[in-house]
């Protein structure tokens, strides 16, 4: 990665366009503000805040390196979950083979940064795109890109967009996860078709096969086990029948961040094919996991015996209103908490420094700018109350604050994370 594009990240300035931090800090570099290392709770910060845990990230990163070593897997994870260039860093200082993304101004902010292998999870047909990306192999001959291919008609476009260039794009078929599910090539027919257009093209180069288990329809075990051999079958078959005859390498790549566990038990079985095989996870939301949906569904309840993920995000919002003895509210609502997939929840109450389970708070509905909460007999919230919520899905967490501190247990912040979304 590009130190020069990361230092430049410290050096911005600290204003109005980034909520949560402290009023008086503006003027101050990113930079000069990390080395005050204020606290979270008494260094001037406003709420809401959102924070990620220092330990719980260091956590988090090195548990799936060990898991991607363990099980010999390449690892590209989603870089779409933070769009955090300085998380992009951390990963791939922790053994990651470069970041996953999902459109092309993702790999604008990643290129921006210097990311040297990109591994894209869609079909890209618009052609500014692809000639921005071409620019970039004819440029720099180690970036390494690979995109899908999911029809014919894509092949012949990407094709038409690529003319005259000097490097060929790599590109992987995408098998559809079965019927009525997202993207992807339907049938092992239709798969063979895609590959003869990609054969026929001068702009591109077939190198392998790639797919995303978690849209499996009523997945289960039994279910997302057969999809990944459907896959691993698909790049045999292509193997032997010379498909992959330009490529140095065979990518067969699957993984979202509920079935890994499958992705490794399948891609053990790939056989010898007639070149190396990148057998590439593409996992993301392990990097601050959560206290809701992937807490739920990650691979490591099923496989506890490797390690277990920690929820490194805590919003935090002050009870703003309390009118009754049954109702109360805090200033965080649908423009700070992720609610797509679970409410938050209400896990910790601070006030005069003292920090104590919430019990007895359980958050409702959220508003724009407030979260409802229902507060039992037993629960003691007052006006001024901090409240740390606990968040489901990272994905939109991330997306909703621009500057993140990472902040260790006792609440010292020690960094803030960049996003670009």
């Amino acid at each position: 990665m590009s130190t020069e594009s990361l230092e430049r990240l410290t050096a911005e300035r600290v204003d109005h366009r980034f909520k949560g931090l402290p009023p008086d800090a503006d003027g101050l570099t990113v930079g000069e503000l990390a080395a005050q290392r204020r606290n979270l709770f008494t260094g001037g910060f406003a709420t809401p805040v959102l924070a990620l845990s220092a330990e719980r990230l260091e956590h988090n990163l090195r548990l799936m390196e060990t898991y991607a070593e363990r099980h010999g897997l390449a690892f590209a994870p989603h870089g779409k979950t933070s769009m955090a260039p300085q998380l992009f860093q951390r990963q791939i200082e922790r053994g990651a083979w470069g970041i996953t993304l999902a459109v092309p101004h993702q790999v604008r902010v990643a290129r921006a940064f210097g990311i040297q292998r990109v591994f894209l999870a869609n079909e890209v047909v618009d052609a500014s795109a692809l000639r921005w990306i071409s620019a970039q192999l004819d440029a720099d001959p180690d970036f390494r890109f690979v995109c899908y291919v999911d029809s014919v008609r894509g092949a012949e476009l990407m094709d038409a967009a690529l003319a005259g260039a000097s490097r060929p794009v790599d590109v992987v078929v995408e098998l559809a996860a079965g019927e009525g599910a997202r993207t992807g090539v339907r049938t092992e027919e239709e798969c063979a078709a895609v590959a003869d257009a990609v054969a026929r093209t001068r702009a591109l180069r077939l190198v392998g096969v790639a797919g995303y288990e978690g849209e499996v329809p009523q997945a289960t075990p039994e279910r997302v086990h057969a999809w990944l051999r459907r896959l691993v079958a698909l790049a045999v078959g292509f193997d032997k029948a010379g498909r992959f005859g330009q490529a140095d390498e065979i990518v067969v790549s699957a993984g979202g961040s509920a079935w890994f566990d499958a992705v490794a038990d399948v891609f053990a079985e790939i056989p010898e094919l007639s070149r190396p095989v990148l057998k590439l996870l593409r996992s993301g939301a392990y990097v601050s996991h959560d206290d809701g949906h992937y807490r739920r569904l990650t691979p490591f309840n099923r496989v506890p015996e490797e390690g277990a993920l920690e929820p490194a995000f805590r919003l935090w919002a002050q009870v703003v209103s309390r009118p009754s003895a049954e109702q109360a509210f805090v200033n965080a609502g649908k423009r700070d908490a992720a609610h797509d997939l679970d409410l938050p929840v209400a896990q910790v109450v601070r006030r005069d420094g003292t920090e104590r389970p919430a019990t007895g708070v359980t958050v409702t509905a959220l508003s724009d700018q407030h979260a409802w909460l229902r507060t039992g007999p037993g629960a003691d919230l007052e006006v001024g109350d901090w409240v740390g919520l606990g968040l489901s899905h990272p994905c939109t967490s991330f997306d909703k604050w621009q500057l993140i501190p990472l902040a260790q247990a006792d609440g010292t912040v020690v960094d803030y994370i960049r996003t670009f979304f």
